[in-house]
């Protein structure tokens, strides 16, 4: 009587009879199309608008800094203050009265 070896293949959702000489697959290696979502795979290949090439985070870096240029990240502390600004300034119906707003039509209108 000869021994077979049964895995579950998670593509065929079913077990499959495997050779003596198998190897499962590495988690890592199986998930390798989907690297860009936790490493550094995004820079591969990657050039700036002017061709330098920004192909790993140290070059992107480096070229972000020497243009003095910087990512969406870099603001999300000043957006959050001014959405709080924003926000003051409706519950206490904006900081502009109607009298300054005669005065503005007044000025604009007697040059």
């Amino acid at each position: 009587m000869t021994r077979r070896k049964w895995v579950y293949d998670e593509e065929l959702r079913e077990m499959v009879e495997v050779t003596p000489g198998y190897a499962p697959k590495r988690r890592d290696e199986a998930l390798n199309h989907l690297g860009g979502l936790w490493g550094d795979r995004h820079y591969d290949g990657l050039a700036a608008t002017d061709g330098t090439d920004i192909s790993s985070r140290k070059k992107h870096r480096e070229y972000m800094k020497r243009h003095g240029l910087t990512t969406a990240d870099d603001y999300q502390t000043s957006w959050a203050k001014a959405k709080e600004a924003r926000e003051r300034y409706m519950q206490r119906g904006g900081s502009v009265s109607k009298r300054d707003i005669a005065e503005a039509i007044h000025k604009l209108t007697n040059r």
